[in-house]
């Protein structure tokens, strides 16, 4: 089980690993079991392969998103 203050220092360790990375569009924790973990959002297969499996002792878990793109405004 990993806590909440262990995965979020595994989260900042990561994205800073990861801020150079094209196709990384988030890093969140999301709880899994009893634990935290480590949650990485990919826009494809291709960049869910640069993330890796567990930081610090953290798990890591991928999913693939797509891209994400800022919503248009519809005023007139």
């Amino acid at each position: 089980m990993t806590d909440r203050a262990t995965a979020r220092a595994a989260k900042t360790a990561l994205a800073g690993q990861l801020s150079t990375q094209p196709g990384v569009v988030g890093i969140g924790l999301a709880r899994r079991d009893s634990g935290y973990v480590v949650k990485v959002d990919v826009a494809d297969a291709a960049a869910a392969g640069l993330v890796p499996r567990d930081v610090d002792g953290v798990r890591v878990v991928t999913e693939v998103v797509g891209v994400i793109r800022p919503l248009r405004s519809r005023t007139a």
